[in-house]
């Protein structure tokens, strides 16, 4: 559970910064995320209730830290062993349609372009 709530600190430390998510804090994101890996439900839930409380300009990067996890989740343990990816599609309609509502000038600066 500690590996939980570690990854639970480092996804909300996110509110405190400014967008564009540096590659760096991603990746960090994304090893705590994989250190949960026997706890993942709890990682994915986290993962959605960042997305539909966070500030609108939160919630496209939020989008991308499901992104991440999912790479790399696939990348290291292989399509068939991966537990994100399914776990993430049973309720991607409701992070998605809450990340639908920003507007299109936050939504081109959270991604850096």
């Amino acid at each position: 559970m500690d590996a939980v709530n570690a990854f639970n600190q480092e996804l909300f430390s996110l509110i405190d910064m400014k967008p564009p998510i540096s590659r760096a804090k991603m990746m960090s994101i994304t090893k705590s995320a994989i250190k949960a890996i026997k706890l993942y439900k709890h990682v994915v839930q986290i993962v959605e209730k960042f997305i539909k409380k966070c500030k609108p300009d939160l919630k496209v990067p939020g989008l991308y830290v499901v992104d991440s996890i999912v790479r790399q989740s696939r990348h290291q343990f292989g399509v068939d062993k991966d537990v994100f990816g399914p776990r993430f599609t049973k309720n991607i309609t409701g992070p998605f349609t809450t990340s639908t509502c920003v507007p299109m000038k936050t939504r081109v600066r959270s991604c850096g372009c």
